[in-house]
């Protein structure tokens, strides 16, 4: 295909492999949209603030749900510990 033709306005088809016009706008749009989806994640990736702030997050919830079983624990220690000193007198 020469330079007149491609830029002339005419759809053209991709000769070689049979596919239309519109077949290759549609596989344009869908690279389009992987690259935008490459973007959006290699940003996300460089986002320190954000990942420190999910990481904080993530840490905070860990911290919540271990809560009880500690306190649970520290409980059972003090009894331990008072159990020890009474049995001792």
């Amino acid at each position: 295909m020469d330079e007149a033709t491609r830029t002339s306005g005419t759809p053209v088809g991709d000769e070689e492999s049979g596919r239309t016009p519109d077949q290759i706008r549609v596989d344009i749009e869908e690279t389009r949209q992987d690259l935008g989806d490459t973007v959006e994640q290699l940003a996300a990736k460089t986002d320190v603030k954000a990942q420190a702030e999910a990481k904080a997050d993530e840490i905070k919830q860990n911290v919540a749900e271990k809560r009880v079983p500690i306190a649970a624990v520290a409980v059972a220690v003090v009894a331990v510990i008072v159990g020890i000193v009474l049995i001792r007198r």
